[in-house]
């Protein structure tokens, strides 16, 4: 009997970066919610070992795979006496900035957890995956959460409210890690107003969301890919209230108030990009369910 899971995405509403810290990463401070854009994640408990297998050519199923390496750290840590099977029905992007490897990495600790019975925590999850990464920790949670520190510093906060949103990727890969290496402190001199967001959010003005959306890795991604930038103007001109790039990029999202607006920028932008979504910000909680 396999557990089926639904593994979703996120996007930055804003990213801010303080500065960079003695160890080498990033302090950064950044918003990000839930979207109704999810991988759907089958895994049942096997002998021994970790097989991982993926309707994506593209995507890794060694420990190249951030997926495997949870379920190795899950088995190693708990000393598991049987191994796992992971099919993963990928949707979200790869190397998109939409945390599609790090929700499946959430979703896996989260799976063995409960097929194992081990009785962790959300808490006791988060703590372990952020040995993963930084935006692993996010992905235990629903809606939205401001993320401090490299992203591990969570703080629930109110989310967008049931807004259309539409994701497009270019097609093209980046990899955060490129992104970063370029970044220079002129990149970020002017800041995100984070708490203006947040109160825009409390609010629920999607007109103050909008103005607040923020992305200081834009600077950088635009210089390296200009197709991205280029790809933010076309949104906005398809009547998006606010536009923003969504992590390293290279996804854009627009939020949208009218369907028709959505469905509009959906079917042009789905002519340009193979990988392009029309989506609802997500609130809820999921829960798994045994097929």
């Amino acid at each position: 009997m396999h557990q089926k899971y639904k593994s979703r995405a996120k996007i930055n509403l804003s990213l801010d970066v303080k500065g960079k810290m003695e160890n080498g990463y990033h302090e950064v401070d950044m918003i990000m919610q839930k979207i109704d854009l999810y991988d759907e994640i089958y895994m049942k408990i096997i002998p021994k070992g970790i097989k991982i297998e993926s309707n994506c050519i593209f995507l890794p199923t060694n420990s190249r795979n951030i997926a495997y390496k949870a379920a190795e750290l899950m088995i190693d840590k708990f000393k598991l006496k049987s191994g796992v099977y992971i099919y993963i029905e990928k949707n979200i992007p790869i190397a998109a900035g939409l945390a599609g490897g790090s929700t499946n990495a959430a979703t896996v600790i989260q799976g063995i957890n409960e097929m194992f019975r081990i009785g962790l925590s959300q808490k006791d999850m988060m703590r372990l995956g952020a040995d993963l990464g930084a935006d692993v920790p996010f992905c235990f949670m629903s809606g939205a959460a401001r993320a401090e520190g490299i992203g591990e510093k969570l703080t629930p906060i109110k989310g967008l409210n049931d807004i259309w949103v539409v994701v497009t990727k270019p097609n093209l890969s980046v990899s955060t890690m490129e992104v970063y290496n370029n970044l220079v402190p002129n990149d970020y001199k002017i800041h995100p107003d984070i708490e203006g967001m947040i109160k825009a959010l409390e609010d629920e003005s999607i007109y103050m969301i909008s103005e607040k959306l923020g992305n200081v890795l834009e600077n950088v991604t635009f210089r390296l890919y200009p197709i991205v930038e280029k790809d933010k103007k076309l949104m906005k001109s398809f009547g998006a209230k606010g536009v923003l790039m969504s992590g390293s990029g290279p996804s854009i999202f627009g939020l949208f108030s009218k369907l028709d607006h959505a469905k509009a920028a959906y079917k042009n932008f789905s002519k340009l990009n193979r990988q392009t979504f029309l989506v609802k910000s997500y609130d809820g909680v999921d829960t798994n369910e045994s097929i």
